[in-house]
């Protein structure tokens, strides 16, 4: 009967009553496990904090991580001063690079190097190679200003030439040697 009363129209209070008392109920129990818990963590770190604070600043492994994390992400050789740091390590001062790339030789290594990327397939309006009608006009400037756009770079209406068709790191002479190829292969 109790039960059927509290949930009759017009007896609101003393549904409002056990509501009122439930939430009271609950927000001191969530209260005592929130207590509890701050109470554990603190003694956890009593307990544990001083003999895990030395094993991590000895731990060389957990050193060695920490020093890979905060190594640079790159270094910078400066011009005029010592860069005896940057050595790579693990090769003798006369030993080369074993993961460079060897350097082109000849005309057609070069242009498979550095200009297949773009005169092969004739991307950002690079004259295809073998393609006679469109390297007709430019081989008539002559040699020199093909030349001089190769190793600084052009932009023109047909498109955009990086200066050494971005491999900078090839010399003049070895610039010169693909365009005398790729002029070769498209008359």
């Amino acid at each position: 009967m109790a039960i059927l009363r509290a949930f009759r129209p017009g007896s609101g209070d003393s549904v409002s009553k056990r509501d009122s008392h439930f939430f009271n109920y609950f927000g001191l129990v969530i209260g005592v496990l929130i207590v509890v818990a701050i109470l554990l963590i603190a003694l956890a770190k009593l307990v544990g904090g001083s003999k895990q604070e030395e094993q991590v600043k000895t731990d060389s492994l957990n050193l060695a991580a920490v020093d890979e994390r905060m190594r640079p992400f790159a270094r910078v050789a400066v011009a005029g001063q010592d860069n005896a740091a940057l050595a790579i390590v693990g090769q003798s001062a006369g030993a080369a690079v074993a993961t460079a790339a060897p350097e082109p030789q000849s005309g057609q290594d070069v242009f498979n190097a550095a200009c297949t990327a773009c005169h092969a397939q004739g991307i950002a309006g690079a004259p295809r190679m073998g393609d006679k009608a469109v390297w007709a006009p430019r081989i008539a400037q002559g040699k020199d200003t093909l030349y001089k756009h190769a190793i600084e770079g052009y932009q023109g209406a047909a498109g955009v030439m990086p200066p050494k068709g971005g491999r900078v790191d090839l010399s003049d002479d070895l610039i010169r040697l693909g365009v005398d190829y790729m002029i070769d292969g498209s008359r």
